[in-house]
This record gives structure tokens, C-alpha cells and sequence, in this order.
């Protein structure tokens, strides 16, 4: 069984609630409860929390507030840290650095969204060696995912927010060797423009996040949101099969377990219900799931929006695994497979929190590591990497993968740094 080093949260900070592992032994004192919902500005890495559906606040208990200013990154400053663990800039001066991930030969794969570029990295010792342009041309590209999985993948799969392409690949390539072949002609546009892609373990499905289209649009009557708020899958060739699961109203990042092959993505939930409603969340999900929007929301909860709309289905909504921060903007996730960390991180699941806007004071802003036992959450999260100052918050990570050498990469878009993460001792 893994041993998970739990901590206690500062005094003042939140309630304290007995966390239970898996064998019934006691594993954590832990933040919970209604003050496990708190501001960037108080996040402490090492700190653990956890946020049931029983603790939410009733809609509009606060105005719904707009803030979205990012303050300035203190000079040399780096984002924060549990003991043990070293923060240092790995690669500075990108366009729109988003998401990120590892191809077989270690090379990284970057996604600069708004230049429309697939570019590669190639590192030595911890440090970027080779910088090269894969392709060009790509539109709102944000996913990236090489097929067949496994060592020796033939192709790259790009997500474009109205189409998925792919180009042809072989380890070691750092542009590519042909024009890109359009695998999905039509995704929907408009609203939530990113474009995640997985495949399954067995190669078989293909799996494409589309987000929806607004904030709370019924689908019984707003015709554009049909196969939004979902994760579709296709066949690796571009064949539509089905609506893998719905009512995830922006799943962002998408990835697979690789102990227990479930589909994870982490989600955007929706806003303008107040300042710690709805929580955005991390979840493994299952064939046929329903997450509920935009009726419900975290179980049987409805939206007052949607007051008496589709009771039939208040008890079919699936209850995410791990509610983080309301508006935190969970975005790209990985599973910690390096063996660099100490033995209790392998396995886990690290996630990248954008940062809020719909809150009078931000929320996210961090990098949030959920224990998995087996492949399996309790709910807890951690605030492992923090990326706030004296003036605020002042980075925004968006994407995050394991490297070669063991070590996490981050990619922050607010800063348009990536960050490299490392073990050092206590």
C-alpha cells in the first residue's frame, strides 16, 4: 500500500477533518469542509483539502463577481513548493505555451494556441537542447497525442478547435515529414474552443473533448449545443461511435490511467452562481456517465436557472471524484509514471488550476496533486506548486507531463515560461 505524508494545514486556515485510507488506518488531518474553499492568496503547498457535494453553499449565497486581473511576476520569483522539491525555469520567452506531452523518445510536444504551432523540444540534462516548428497553420490547436500508443507510434493527432488532424511521425522527428491529414472534419466551434484527445489503452477509441458552447444554454432549445458539454469518441481513423459521456460542461484535460486504463478529464464547471459554486472537478469517467449540465450540477443539485427542467434525471448525475476550488479552471492533467519523485507520488495524478475570473478574489492558480491508491482517488488533493506573490496571483499553468528524467513540466501561459519540477531530498 502506498504511504501517503499527509501534513496539517496552518492554524486559522480551515476546519480539520480525519481522512481514512483505503485499509481503514488513519492517514491525514486535512483541510475539509466549507474551509477547504479558499482563495489563491491563502494556498500553502503540502496543504491537503477535500470538498464533498454535502458542502456546498446554496446559489447566489454571493454576487457573482468578475476579476481577472493577473499581477506582474515578482523578479526571479518561482512558483511554490512543498519541502523537498525544486522549482526552476526550464524554457522562457513562448507565444502561448498550452498543452504539453511526451513523446516515446522523451521529446516534448507543445501546443502554441493562438500561433496556430505544434512545436518540439528536445532536452539534456533537465535543459532544452533543440527548439524546432513541427507544422504550422493549425487552428486554435490545443490537444496532442501519438498513435499508436506505445514505443513506436506512427502519428501525431492535433486538436484544432473544428477538426482533429494528424500528421505522419517516427521517434526523433522534429517537423514533420507530411501535410496534415484531416481525421475529423467538423467539430463544433464557437464558446469553449479547446480540443483534447486520448486514446485507449488498446488502440482502439479515440476519445475528443468538446466543451459546450455558453454558460447554461439548454440543449432543448439552443440547437448548437448537440454534441457539446461531452467527451465523443471516435475511431482512430475519424468514424463518429458515440457520445462517450455528457453533461461535462468543458472537459479540458483528458488522460488515461495507465494502471487501471479508466478516462480521466478535468473540468470547467459552470458560473455566475456565486463565488464557491460550482466547484470545477477531476474525475475518471465511466461509458454512459452524465454529469448533469446544464439541469444539475455535483449529484442532484439543479441549477435554479433550470428550475423544474428534466427531473427524471436529478438522480442519474454521476458525483465527480475530486471537487477542487470553484472557478479554478482545471485544465491539463498526468499521471505521475517517472520514479525521480519519492515512491508514495508514483502513480498520482498532478493537474494544472488556470486560475479564476467569475470571483471576487481568484481561486486555482496552482498545480493540485490527487493521491490515487491503485489507481483510485479518495477525494483529497493537495496544493503542490502555487503561483502567487505579495501583489496576487501572477501565473497561470495550463498544461503539465511527466519528463524522462522524472521530473514534472508546466506549462504557464501567463507567464509563457515552463516550469521544471524536481525531487532534491528534505
Amino acid at each position: 500500500m502506498k504511504t501517503l505524508h499527509w501534513i496539517t494545514a496552518a492554524a486559522g486556515l480551515a476546519a480539520f477533518g480525519v481522512m481514512l485510507n483505503a485499509d481503514g488506518t488513519k492517514i491525514a488531518n486535512l483541510v475539509s469542509g466549507k474551509g477547504a474553499f479558499i482563495d489563491a492568496k491563502e494556498l500553502k503547498p503540502g496543504t491537503f483539502r477535500k470538498i464533498t457535494a454535502s458542502d456546498l453553499p446554496k446559489p447566489f449565497d454571493t454576487d457573482s463577481n468578475r476579476n481577472t486581473k493577473l499581477a506582474d511576476r515578482p523578479n526571479g520569483a518561482v512558483p511554490g513548493a512543498p519541502q523537498g522539491f525544486k522549482v526552476e525555469l526550464f524554457m522562457e520567452g513562448l507565444k502561448n505555451p498550452r498543452q504539453i506531452r511526451m513523446a516515446p523518445n522523451g521529446d516534448f510536444f507543445l501546443t502554441e494556441t493562438n500561433a496556430g504551432e505544434l512545436k518540439v523540444i528536445r532536452t539534456a540534462n533537465g535543459k532544452p537542447q533543440q527548439v524546432e516548428t513541427f507544422a504550422t497553420g493549425l487552428k486554435g490547436v490545443f490537444g496532442i497525442n501519438f498513435y499508436p500508443p506505445g514505443p513506436n507510434p506512427q502519428w501525431v493527432y492535433a486538436g484544432n478547435t473544428a477538426s482533429v488532424v494528424r500528421f505522419p511521425y517516427k521517434n526523433g522527428d522534429m517537423k514533420s515529414s507530411g501535410p496534415a491529414q484531416v481525421i475529423i472534419p467538423e467539430l463544433p466551434t464557437g464558446g469553449h474552443s479547446t480540443r483534447d484527445i486520448v486514446f485507449s489503452t488498446a488502440a482502439k477509441q479515440m476519445l475528443v473533448a468538446v466543451g459546450s458552447g455558453s454558460n447554461v444554454d439548454d440543449p432543448d432549445t439552443h440547437p448548437g449545443e448537440k454534441n457539446r458539454a461531452d467527451i465523443l469518441e471516435y475511431t482512430p481513423e475519424g468514424k463518429f461511435v458515440r457520445v462517450y459521456a455528457a453533461g461535462i460542461r468543458n472537459p479540458v484535460g483528458l488522460g488515461v490511467n495507465p494502471i487501471t486504463g479508466e478516462v480521466w478529464c478535468s473540468v470547467n464547471e459552470r458560473d455566475a452562481l456565486g463565488d464557491n459554486l460550482v466547484p470545477d472537478y477531476i474525475t475518471h469517467v465511466e461509458p454512459g456517465a452524465f454529469y448533469g449540465w446544464p439541469w444539475y450540477y455535483i449529484g442532484g443539485h439543479q441549477d435554479p436557472r433550470h428550475e423544474g427542467k428534466h427531473p427524471e434525471l436529478k438522480d442519474k448525475v454521476t458525483v465527480p471524484d475530486i471537487l477542487v476550488g470553484p472557478h479554478q479552471a482545471s485544465l491539463g492533467l498526468t499521471f505521475y509514471d517517472g520514479t525521480q519523485f519519492p515512491a508514495e507520488y508514483r502513480g498520482d495524478l498532478f493537474a494544472a488550476e488556470h486560475g479564476s475570473w467569475n470571483r471576487a478574489n481568484p481561486s486555482g492558480h496552482e498545480v493540485v496533486r490527487v493521491p490515487l491508491e491503485k489507481g483510485h482517488p479518495s477525494g483529497v488533493f493537495e496544493d503542490f506548486l502555487t503561483f502567487s506573490g505579495p501583489d496576487g496571483a501572477w501565473g497561470r499553468p495550463v498544461g503539465v507531463v511527466t519528463g524522462k528524467d522524472g521530473s514534472l513540466y508546466v506549462t504557464d501561459d501567463g507567464t509563457k515560461i515552463i516550469w521544471r519540477v524536481s525531487y532534491v531530498g528534505k
